[in-house]
């Protein structure tokens, strides 16, 4: 008998990996300050690599990061930055180790709290979904306006595409594509007659996954302007 598969976004299907997260984190609401401030890391630590090599990292990056607790990161010392540099379980990177320190201290420094200020920058009004990949956007207004207050409160590693990366990762933006199982709401069998043009249905089942969670060039303009913001508070919320 056939096995009856689900039809994901096209980079939900290229690797087991993929396909958990896909399937159970990606787009879904995330709250929490804490579960925020991982997030936060996690995509500034992927910025020029795999998005799975992050995933497979990930126990480890728990483990040596105390489990991304705001209070105990902010609480680390050189000799802990030195202790992550020697880490082969994680991405040693000294300015992404040193970024998520000063992170996690600016973090603290939020009043109203990290959550409730980085889902202060989600969409009010729903956006038509994307067809495919190809209409998933690197950046947004949004996006832009919470990287500059960021980059304002202190945080470092924060650019425009690492900020949208983090809003389809925790829900604050839907990009699940119109024939992803997760955007109706069902499982869709892979073949079955839904409409669903045969391009979009072969691209989904061939295609291999990108850097991120959208394309490899919007990965590439990430890496190349993460050091600078755009726009403003203003552009979001005015």
């Amino acid at each position: 008998m056939r096995r009856v598969e689900r039809v994901r976004c096209a980079w939900g299907d290229s690797a087991p990996e993929y396909v958990v997260y896909h399937d159970e984190e990606w787009g879904t609401e995330l709250h929490g300050d804490d579960a925020l401030f991982e997030r936060l890391c996690l995509e500034a630590f992927q910025s020029g690599l795999s998005w799975i090599t992050i995933l497979r990292k990930r126990p480890a990056f728990r483990a040596a990061f105390a489990g991304f607790s705001i209070d105990a990161v902010a609480a680390f010392s050189a000799d802990d930055e030195a202790r992550l540099l020697a880490d082969a379980g994680i991405v040693r990177n000294r300015a992404k180790i040193a970024a998520a320190v000063r992170n996690a201290r600016a973090a603290q420094q939020v009043p109203e709290g990290l959550d409730a200020l980085l889902w202060s920058f989600a969409p009010s009004a729903p956006r038509p979904r994307p067809a495919t990949l190809a209409d998933v956007p690197a950046t947004s207004p949004e996006s832009t306006a919470m990287a500059r207050e960021l980059k304002r409160r202190g945080f470092a590693f924060v650019g425009p595409t690492t900020a949208y990366a983090l809003m389809q990762a925790t829900g604050m933006v839907d990009d699940h594509v119109a024939t992803c199982f997760r955007a109706t709401g069902g499982g869709t069998p892979r073949g079955a007659p839904v409409g669903v043009p045969a391009g979009i249905r072969d691209h989904v089942s061939g295609a291999q996954a990108p850097i991120n969670s959208h394309t490899a060039a919007a990965e590439g303009r990430r890496v190349a302007g993460e050091g600078g913001t755009h726009g403003g508070h203003e552009a979001a919320h005015g």
